[in-house]
């Protein structure tokens, strides 16, 4: 059986459209499956073609074409992806945008005999939704309005494919065994995700460069990655505050005083002694920028992340890391993580709301719900 899946953009919801590979490959063994997907974010489903599990990805650069629909290069550019959309007859073209672009992109495929289009029937809610997707499609599927958008993708394509959803979502996003070596190696990394395509979902910069100093009093070293020159100015100013205290002669320790965390929301291991972890991996980095599968990677070697609703936070999610999701509106619902406790009992992704932001001291809490009780600590206690 050939299946085609359109999941255009943007990174969260590609993020978001991954399990559907593996629910498709566990119900249908010996499916072959293609994928048309922006060229931006072609780079995260490479895992997914070296395993073999997805056997083609079709790139479109529908966002640049846009601006120049007329140009020669353009029209090149459209003819080549046409031709490459149409060489593969399809059982199945399955829209799982639900947008007049990816609708457009539908049509274009080339069905086999017996082939049909699968789109949704209706919007559901905080997500964009054109009719056009419906009137091409063969076979349109109604989503109940509230749902999430990871379990909208996968309920589409088991209900046009009829097959029962497995239980757990499998991502497909597996760390190679020589990154996890490297990981367990280095000092314990934690990524900041603070950069989204929307201001009105930043974190406060002061509370970063709180929340930061917390963690290096841990005995962590602060990660930020950036996209945008916007971005890593923001890196470069989180990074100037968390290390620029070092060079005025504060340890990693002092930065924790005066931060307002209390009660059981620090921790400080018996005795008073800091953690095991060496105070010279204290210290904030700003990485490169990195294409996106790159820093995929360089995610994976992370001890966890921390970071607003972005495509970044959603893929800490598909590689399964310890992570907080901070939200400035209630849509964590639809788009937050999903993953139940571990087999420990505790949590291992949470997603933080309130208005106008979250505080310090809630993703704090969050943060430590993520984490096991370390061996050598039986209590939680303020810093020194």
């Amino acid at each position: 059986m050939k299946i085609l899946l359109v999941k255009l953009s943007s990174l969260g919801d590609v993020v978001h459209t991954l399990p559907v590979v593996q629910d498709i490959l566990d119900a249908r063994p010996g499916a072959q499956i293609d994928w048309v997907v922006e060229q931006a974010f072609a780079p995260l489903l490479s895992p997914l073609l070296a395993s073999g599990h997805v056997q083609h990805v079709i790139t479109c650069a529908l966002r640049r074409w846009r601006k120049a629909p007329l140009a020669a290069a353009t029209r090149a550019e459209w003819c080549a992806f046409k031709k490459q959309l149409q060489a593969v007859p399809y059982d199945a073209v399955i829209d799982l945008q639900g947008l007049t672009k990816s609708a457009v992109v539908a049509r274009l495929a080339r069905l086999a005999p017996g082939g049909k289009r699968y789109a949704l029937a209706n919007q559901t809610e905080g997500s964009a939704y054109e009719a056009p997707t419906r009137w091409v499609a063969d076979v349109a599927i109604a989503m109940a309005p509230h749902i999430h958008a990871m379990q909208r993708g996968r309920e589409l394509c088991a209900r046009a494919l009829g097959y029962t959803l497995p239980p757990v979502p499998d991502f497909g996003l597996k760390v190679p065994p020589a990154l996890m070596e490297r990981a367990q190696d280095a000092p314990e990394i934690i990524a900041f995700v603070h950069g989204t395509s929307r201001a009105d979902k930043q974190w406060p910069l002061e509370n970063w460069i709180t929340l930061g100093r917390q963690l290096i009093a841990q005995g962590y070293r602060i990660a930020l990655p950036h996209g945008s020159a916007n971005e890593l100015a923001t890196s470069q100013a989180i990074a100037a505050a968390l290390n620029g205290d070092d060079e005025l002669g504060g340890s990693p320790s002092s930065k924790g005083r005066g931060t307002g965390f209390a009660g059981p929301q620090a921790q400080r291991p018996l005795g008073g002694q800091r953690s095991t972890r060496s105070d010279e991996r204290g210290g904030a980095i700003v990485w490169p920028r990195l294409p996106l599968d790159a820093l995929t990677q360089h995610l994976a070697q992370c001890a966890g992340v921390i970071g607003v609703d972005s495509g970044l936070s959603h893929i800490a999610v598909a590689l399964n890391l310890p992570h907080v999701q901070i939200y400035n509106f209630d849509t964590a619902w639809r788009t937050g993580p999903l993953s139940g406790p571990t087999g420990s009992g505790v949590p291992r992704q949470l997603s933080v709301f309130a208005q106008p932001t979250p505080s310090v001291q809630a993703v704090w809490d969050a943060w430590l719900s993520c984490q096991p009780l370390p061996a050598q600590v039986s209590e939680w206690a303020p810093l020194p």
